[in-house]
């Protein structure tokens, strides 16, 4: 498949795997565009009754590929950001199954990602982190909502400020992990867990999910406030002193402005 994303089907469970190793598995807006168009026409395929979002060579996704997007220039930010939420809108509007298969990292967009779906397998190697603070941005992908429904307030509140990555084992245990599995024959046991999803009845699935998801509150709201701020904090000077920072490998001296 283009755009660095394989999609395969093993029987009624589709795969959609970020190719792009040799950055993490970071996104490109290509990427975003076709991961989106593919999670679209999996909520509308009768014959896919599970997904597993997955990353090549074990990061699960490291967010936006931050230096693919200054070399080319810096996107509009309201169009790109509208393309994110699409991402964010078309994972939740799965209302069949959906698996994170974690063996890395997952980073930025990658943790919304990650937490977006219904539930997160991952290995010993897993990690997961709201890394936008470090770069004097905030989550753009329903990490806002979708994180401390997870590990309740303190402890989001804890995870954002800091920037931090949350390793395996602490994963597992504040809810970010349903299952911390062993790194050999972590895709067959992810590939065992999503098959005896899929041969579960999808009619209940569906009506379980939608009433489970609207039980949570209203994420278009979440998305529009994430927007709102993330728009405002793309025209800082805190921002470009992030992104400076991060191309040259050093601390951001933020100034609050």
């Amino acid at each position: 498949m283009a755009h660095d994303l394989v999609q395969r089907d093993d029987g009624p469970v589709r795969w959609l795997v970020i190719d792009r190793p040799n950055t993490r598995n970071a996104l490109t807006l290509d990427t975003v565009d076709a991961l989106a168009e593919s999670l679209e026409a999996a909520a509308a395929d009768d014959s896919v009754r599970a997904v597993v979002l997955a990353g090549t060579g074990g990061p699960f996704c490291a967010g936006l590929d931050l230096k693919a997007a200054m070399t080319s220039g810096l996107m509009d930010p309201a169009s790109g950001l509208a393309r994110f939420h699409r991402l964010a809108r078309g994972l939740r509007n799965v209302l069949k199954p959906t698996i994170a298969a974690i063996d890395g990292a997952a980073a930025g967009f990658g943790a919304d990602l990650a937490m977006g779906c219904d539930l997160r397998l991952g290995t010993s190697r897993a990690s997961l982190g709201e890394r936008f603070v470090r770069i004097g941005l905030m989550p753009d992908g329903g990490g806002t909502f979708l994180l401390p429904r997870l590990v309740g307030t303190g402890r989001a509140f804890d995870i954002l400020y800091s920037g931090r990555m949350v390793e395996a084992d602490e994963m597992a245990r504040i809810g970010l992990l349903d299952a911390l599995l062993p790194v050999e024959g972590f895709e067959a046991a992810v590939a065992e867990r999503a098959a005896q999803l899929a041969a579960g009845p999808p009619l209940s699935y569906a009506r379980l999910k939608a009433a489970l998801l609207a039980s949570q509150g209203d994420f278009e709201a979440a998305l529009a406030a994430e927007g709102r701020g993330q728009l405002d904090l793309l025209t800082s000077s805190d921002f470009m002193e992030g992104i400076n920072a991060f191309l040259a490998r050093r601390e951001p001296a933020f100034q609050g402005r």
